[in-house]
C-alpha cells in the first residue's frame, strides 16, 4: 500500500506552525537588516502571510543572487524573509514524513547525518568489503553534473504527487518550485528536502534494482564498494540510463572513477584508505590560507574540530605552532 503524508495544508499554514517556523528561522539571523525589518511587525506579517496562503493569493517573490566559494564557486539565491519563513513552515511538516522514506545511507541535508557520518560509514563498508584488508576493495565513485541546476520541475512534482494527497500542499509546493526558472536554488531550505526526494528515486534503483549492498550518497556524490571490479563497471551504464531517462540528469563524464581502496579514494574532502584518512591536498592548502588570513581562535578551533575526523597530527602541530 502506498504511504502518503497525513498532514493537511492547514497544518502548514497555521499561525502556530508559522510562529514555530519563525523561531527556527531567526536563529543566528536576528542582526540581519531584512530580518529586523520583518520582526518589527512580526505578528502583522505572520497574520498577513497566513491570510494570503489561506485564500490562495500568495505569490512567491524573487531572489537576490550572490556568489560564495565553499570551496568551488557557487551561485546562491536568497529569497525574501517572508518566503523563507514559508520554506521553514513547509519543511517542518514535510521533512519528518519524507525522511522516513529515504534509504539509511543517504547522508546530505538530513538530521543526525552529515559528512562525518558518511565517511565513517564508508570506512565501515570498506572493512566489510575488504574482509579486514584481506581482499581487494574496489570503489566506483561518481557525481552528477550541475546537480541543483538540472532538477526537472515536472519530474519533481510527480515524485511529490506520489507522497502527498492534499492538493493544496501540492499547490504551495508548486508555487515554491516554480518560483525559480530552472532547477532549484541553493539558498532555499526547501531545496535541501526536495533534492533528496528527487534523488531518492536513484537511491531506490541502485539499492533494490541493481542490488548494491555497499552504496553511499551525499548530495550529488555517490560511491559503490565491491570486491568485483567487473560488476562495478557493468553498473555504470544502467545508472547513466536511469539518470537520463527517469531524472533528466547526467553523470559528470570526468568524475566516473573506479579505484582500489589501497590507492586512496577521494570522497567528501578526505582521501580514504583502509586504516586511515587524510585531508585532500587542496583542502589543506585552503585551510592554511584561511588561517593565515584570519588567525582568530574561533577559526583555528573550527578547523581543529574538522581534523579530529582523520589522521592529521602533523597538520595540527603546524597550525598550533
Amino acid at each position: 500500500m502506498k504511504i502518503q503524508l497525513i498532514h493537511k495544508f492547514e497544518d502548514i499554514i497555521s499561525v502556530e506552525n508559522l510562529l514555530d517556523a519563525w523561531k527556527e528561522f531567526v536563529r543566528g539571523k536576528r542582526r540581519k537588516p531584512d530580518v529586523q525589518e520583518f520582526s518589527m511587525n512580526l505578528m502583522d506579517n505572520i497574520l498577513l502571510l497566513h491570510s494570503d496562503l489561506a485564500d490562495f493569493t500568495y505569490k512567491h517573490g524573487g531572489y537576490q543572487a550572490f556568489n560564495i566559494s565553499d570551496p568551488k564557486p557557487r551561485n546562491i539565491h536568497k529569497a525574501s524573509v517572508r518566503d523563507r519563513l514559508l520554506h521553514h513552515a513547509i519543511y517542518r511538516i514535510l521533512y519528518p514524513f519524507f525522511d522516513r522514506t529515504f534509504i539509511a545511507d543517504s547522508y546530505s541535508y538530513r538530521i543526525n547525518k552529515g559528512t562525518h557520518k558518511a565517511i565513517n560509514r564508508f570506512r565501515s563498508f570498506a572493512y566489510e568489503v575488504s574482509r579486514n584488508n584481506t581482499k581487494t576493495c574496489w570503489i566506483l565513485k561518481m557525481d552528477i553534473r550541475k546537480f541543483f541546476a538540472n532538477i526537472d520541475h515536472r519530474i519533481l512534482m510527480r515524485a511529490l504527487y506520489r507522497g502527498i494527497a492534499d492538493k493544496y500542499i501540492l499547490w504551495i509546493l508548486n508555487e515554491v518550485i516554480r518560483s525559480f526558472p530552472k532547477g532549484l536554488p541553493l539558498g532555499n531550505l526547501t531545496s535541501q528536502l526536495l533534492v533528496n526526494i528527487y534523488m531518492n528515486e536513484l537511491d531506490q534503483f541502485i539499492k533494490h534494482k541493481l542490488k548494491a549492498m555497499y552504496y553511499i550518497r551525499y548530495a550529488d556524490d555517490f560511491v559503490i564498494l565491491s570486491q568485483n571490479k567487473d560488476w562495478l563497471e557493468n553498473q555504470i551504464k544502467p545508472i547513466q540510463d536511469f539518470l537520463s531517462e527517469k531524472l533528466r540528469l547526467e553523470l559528470h563524464p570526468n568524475k566516473i572513477v573506479i579505484k582500489t581502496l589501497s590507492s586512496g579514494v577521494d570522497f567528501l574532502g578526505w582521501v580514504n584508505f583502509f586504516d586511515h584518512r587524510v585531508l585532500r591536498t587542496a583542502t589543506k592548502r585552503r585551510m592554511l590560507k584561511r588561517i593565515k588570513e584570519n588567525p582568530a581562535e574561533a577559526t583555528i578551533n573550527s578547523y581543529l574540530g574538522l581534523m579530529r575526523h582523520g589522521n592529521t597530527g602533523k597538520l595540527k602541530r603546524k597550525i598550533i605552532i
